[in-house]
């Protein structure tokens, strides 16, 4: 005796179930795509805050009767015996002129500009030093030195970096949101075109459960082609991004790229987000469908045991 092979409930291919491929292949690219974003622009303003936060200013503003070599290094000593400072830099005339020349032109004669001039301080990130009572000395001894520890710039990047990570966490809410609408009225039609048959296998013993399961694995299937598509073309983006971005490096195209978005590569956690992504868009394709299907099967159930209500409810 042979047994004959079981076919699935639903078709594995049609037109609807081709059509919500798409469509979750589309959400799942446009939130890998703000995944990767919020990642890329997270590890940018982390790369500057640590920037920022290894070096201190101190500006010497020029002033009649001021040896300004002379107090360029005595802030540099002041600032050194500081514990948490490293080292110190003073910016000789041809890089303070290189640091103006954008605005000023070439060929500046820094003597006759009164141009302040700039320490550099290194410190210790995990150990800094006090910057008040570094600041209070150096304007007690050097009433012209300004230390600048660039605290304001540091809280500007933290906030610019949690606002994004506010604004790409509502658009995913949304993304899931509407995948989720979609897969309902998806998993209602597949149903709506099917409903005779769930009638059929309800009405002779099937358990809901064994329904809900044949429609979760149609919908998983679907679920997890289209959201593979999707984070797969959307990693690839990120890829070749980065790949030209690392060949075209001081070019006039790919300076304005980074000045705008920062770095393209999103690293091994932003990888690891978009297989999240693709994994929670699959679960929740399945349990939506699951839940979907629970629900119909109960308005069949109620539809039985009183025809009445049937009114508004497809007909088998």
């Amino acid at each position: 005796m042979q047994v004959r092979p079981t076919g699935p409930i639903l078709p594995p291919s049609n037109i609807q179930g081709n059509a919500l491929m798409v469509v979750i292949a589309i959400m799942s690219f446009l939130a890998c795509l703000t995944l990767g974003g919020v990642s890329m622009v997270r590890a940018t303003a982390a790369s500057w805050e640590s920037q920022i936060s290894r070096e201190i200013t101190i500006q010497i503003k020029p002033d009649d009767g001021l040896d300004m070599d002379a107090t360029l290094v005595k802030a540099r000593d002041l600032a050194l015996s500081f514990v948490g400072t490293r080292g110190g830099t003073i910016m000789d005339d041809g890089a303070t002129a290189r640091l103006l020349e954008p605005w000023l032109g070439s060929g500046l004669d820094l003597k006759e500009l009164p141009v302040p001039r700039l320490v550099i301080i290194t410190i210790d990130e995990s150990n800094p030093p006090d910057f008040q009572a570094m600041r209070d000395r150096l304007h007690a001894e050097i009433p012209q030195a300004f230390l600048d520890d660039h605290r304001t710039w540091v809280d500007r990047l933290v906030s610019m970096a949690k606002t994004t990570v506010m604004i790409g966490g509502g658009i995913l809410i949304l993304v899931f949101t509407a995948m989720i609408l979609t897969v309902v009225f998806a998993t209602r039609g597949a149903l709506s075109s099917n409903r005779h048959i769930v009638e059929v296998l309800h009405f002779v013993g099937a358990e809901s459960g064994f329904v809900a399961r044949e429609f979760q694995k149609h919908f998983l299937k679907i679920s997890l082609k289209g959201s593979a598509t999707g984070g797969v073309l959307a990693a690839l983006l990120f890829a070749i991004a980065s790949f030209w971005q690392s060949r075209s490096l001081a070019t006039p195209e790919s300076d304005q790229a980074t000045a705008l978005f920062g770095t393209f590569t999103i690293g091994l956690g932003g990888y690891i987000g978009i297989i999240a992504t693709i994994a929670i868009i699959a679960l929740l394709t399945t349990l939506t469908a699951r839940f979907t299907v629970m629900r119909t099967i109960d308005e069949i159930d109620l539809v039985r045991s009183d025809p009445a209500r049937s009114d508004g409810l497809p007909s088998s």
